[in-house]
């Protein structure tokens, strides 16, 4: 067991005071329990305490791990790959209604799937990925164009995109200063995040796949991404729903929480949630769009 770090100020608003507002399981790795505390002031989530930066790596260390590995065969990481491919150019094409093809950093890229299409696709590619093991996959596939730190990096980007890795992020207001450093004056910033404020997050508690403690340290609704975005002086200008990580988080989910990940259950589940974020705009994961403010 790891001595863990625990925060004393919000990394949102700096507020010095939290509530308890669950606690969650490392289903993928370890098996630890964690805490979610909820900001008295600003109300945001964040895992607290927490392991150390240095220390995170342990919690990725698994063939479950699909990101980092593209390994893992079970039914829920087999159907993980197939909605890959198929997000693939959907993430292309709204990248490409902002821009066309120029430079494009992809800041935690796992195993480099995203840039490799991005490449087929005529963009000039930079990646991030301090995993070692991920960044040598993405550097077979991307001819070498993978870095495993943006301080490496000095280059400006049309397009920086963060799928599913703010959350993972250590040091967060000052990784989104160096990113915005590096983002053109015209170009666009895209974060997916999971969303707590969705129906699956609150129909599976603590047993919320997303959740996915302690590897994601951040728990973004729609009210603190734009918070924290205009404490950096940028701007959410769109946000766009991730239709298809309800089911894969619902599966996931339910596995946690039954030991049985229940496909049709999980199904009702994925279209319940979609259903409900067509309504209030709460879906299971959202990407934002992030431009600076004029």
């Amino acid at each position: 067991m790891i001595s863990l770090e625990s925060l004393d100020t919000c990394p949102l608003c700096t507020g010095p005071h939290f509530n308890h507002y669950l606690t969650a399981r490392d289903f993928t790795v370890t098996q630890e329990e964690f805490n979610i505390v909820q900001c008295k002031d600003c109300g945001f989530l964040f895992t607290n305490p927490r392991p150390p930066q240095k220390e995170l790596g342990r919690y990725y260390e698994s063939d479950e791990y699909i990101s980092h590995t593209n390994k893992g065969n079970s039914l829920i990481n087999t159907g993980y790959k197939i909605a890959r491919r198929f997000t693939l150019d959907s993430k292309l094409r709204l990248i490409q209604k902002h821009s066309p093809p120029g430079r494009i950093l992809d800041y935690g890229c796992g195993t480099g799937a995203f840039l490799q299409h991005c490449q087929k696709n005529q963009w000039q590619v930079q990646g991030v990925e301090p995993n070692e093991q991920a960044r040598e996959i993405a550097n077979d596939v991307t001819k070498n164009n993978v870095t495993d730190s943006v301080d490496n990096l000095n280059e400006q980007y049309d397009a920086i995109t963060l799928w599913h890795v703010l959350e993972h992020i250590s040091k967060l207001n000052e990784t989104i200063e160096q990113l915005k450093k590096l983002l053109k004056q015209q170009g666009s910033m895209f974060i997916a995040v999971p969303n707590p404020a969705s129906m699956d997050a609150r129909e599976f508690e603590q047993y919320w796949a997303a959740y996915d403690v302690p590897r994601h340290l951040y728990h973004f609704t729609q009210k603190s991404m734009t918070q924290l975005m205009e404490k950096h002086d940028m701007i959410v200008s769109e946000v766009i729903p991730m239709k298809l990580d309800a089911f894969y988080v619902s599966l996931l989910s339910n596995k946690y929480r039954s030991g049985r990940s229940k496909m049709a259950k999980s199904f009702i589940t994925g279209l319940l949630s979609n259903s409900y974020g067509n309504k209030t705009g709460e879906y299971s994961s959202l990407i934002y769009r992030v431009t600076r403010n004029a």
